[in-house]
């Protein structure tokens, strides 16, 4: 029997056929997202890598190179639950918008002091670095969430796998870009114009969006008694077992890519490299997490996502355990490659499962958990990875980091979780 459009004789429209990754990047809104994100990533990474080399040049302690990842991401563990909720009131657009111009306040503010004063010197030149890097985590907390549920506004049926691989993706590639073109910079001349390189990129993702006009949620049904609470996405998260683990997958996968930021300046001290190696190891964690995506896509294919997301957790165990043994700089790039690589299936694979498990009307929220778990579990692994290497060593930081990763394999075993009804969840997939 043919589908009728309710109420009418009218045939409904044939749904469009899903499309390809070339199709997604190009499309005038999912691929704003897309381009918008790799921009504004570069961006990030250079804030990123030049904080991290100019604070540990001013202050010689990897414990506050780890307070650069603190300031930028202890609002995810206060904010993002305010911030997915005022996502699922229907505010994407506008806090996306919102998210990129405090970004740009965060770096220009970095940038404008060291254009007048020089780099930061001594612990109190390292304090405006932290201030700075504060400012651009408000940033990532409140368009974080609308930047991850807005994905599925965006896509037709049947492109949520391909959608959330390339969703991933910016990141990922200006992990690789941003950290070299970052300590070139800062190598080359100095840490003023890369901070507003940095914050330039914030600017043009914003008029992007502005023009791209973004849908702005979904719509809710006004007259419906609908909880828009935290305590009900909580309660969601804590009845359903198998999204909780997932959440703590995405939480284990942030917390254990630290140390390719965190531990950077002092593992290319200790091998002997100078600014460009620690760009460099940072450059080879992205690196490798852009050949995890392909491989991601070539295995997702032909097995469950669950299996996929449990190779990339099996990656990231054996790299981090790898770099902790690790004794020359080519040992160390490819480890952290491997580190990258399994860092981008564990992440993608996982994200992609809760994204089809959610109802559309808890999506922001759950979303806002999912940013706590992987942006918000970075200042205690920053605080851990610099207080471990500073009071021990490199090598016990390391493995205290792949300790964890164990405990999560053994915590995600697909056989023992339920996943038979994750495509039902009210996701267009």
């Amino acid at each position: 029997m043919t589908d009728r459009i309710p109420g009418t004789n009218a045939p409904a429209a044939a749904p469009l056929p899903p499309r390809g990754t070339f199709g997604l990047i190009v499309d005038r809104q999912f691929g704003v997202i897309f381009w918008g994100k790799l921009l504004s990533g570069i961006g990030v990474w250079i804030h990123a890598i030049v904080a991290a080399i100019v604070v540990f040049a001013a202050t010689g302690s990897a414990l506050w190179v780890g307070l650069v990842s603190v300031a930028q991401f202890i609002p995810q563990l206060f904010l993002s639950p305010l911030s997915g909720k005022w996502a699922d009131r229907g505010n994407l657009a506008f806090q996306l918008v919102l998210g990129r111009l405090l970004c740009l306040a965060g770096s220009g503010f970095i940038a404008v002091w060291c254009w007048v004063d020089g780099d930061p010197q001594g612990y109190a030149g390292a304090s405006i670095v932290l201030l700075g890097s504060f400012i651009v985590g408000l940033g990532f907390v409140v368009g974080g969430p609308a930047q991850q549920s807005i994905i599925p506004l965006l896509i037709r049926p049947g492109e949520l796998g391909t959608a959330m691989g390339l969703n991933s993706l910016p990141m990922t590639l200006a992990r690789v870009v941003g950290p070299a073109v970052g300590a070139a910079i800062a190598a080359q001349f100095s840490a003023a114009p890369a901070f507003t390189v940095a914050a330039i990129s914030h600017l043009i993702f914003a008029v992007m969006l502005v023009v791209a006009s973004l849908p702005h949620g979904i719509e809710h049904d006004d007259t419906a008694d609908q909880d828009f609470s935290v305590r009900s996405a909580l309660r969601h998260v804590g009845g359903d077992r198998t999204l909780f683990v997932l959440l703590m997958v995405v939480t284990a996968a942030g917390f254990a890519s630290e140390p390719s930021m965190t531990l950077a300046p002092a593992f290319a001290e200790e091998l002997g490299g100078g600014s460009h190696l620690v760009g460099q190891l940072t450059g080879a964690f992205g690196l490798g997490a852009a050949l995890g995506y392909v491989a991601y896509s070539g295995a997702s294919r032909g097995r469950p996502q669950q299996w996929v997301t449990q190779v990339g957790l099996v990656l990231m165990t054996l790299g981090t355990v790898g770099l902790a043994l690790a004794t020359h700089p080519l040992a160390a790039l490819l480890l952290f490659g491997v580190v990258g690589s399994g860092f981008m299936i564990a992440l993608t694979g996982a994200t992609t499962l809760i994204q089809e498990r959610v109802p559309a009307l808890l999506r922001g929220r759950v979303m806002a958990l999912w940013f706590m778990g992987f942006v918000g579990s970075r200042p205690l692994a920053a605080s851990l990875d610099g207080w471990l290497a500073d009071a021990f060593s490199l090598t016990v930081s390391l493995l205290v980091t792949a300790a964890l990763l164990t405990v999560m394999l053994v915590c995600f075993r697909p056989g023992r979780l339920d996943f038979s009804d994750a495509a039902r969840r009210g996701v267009r997939s």
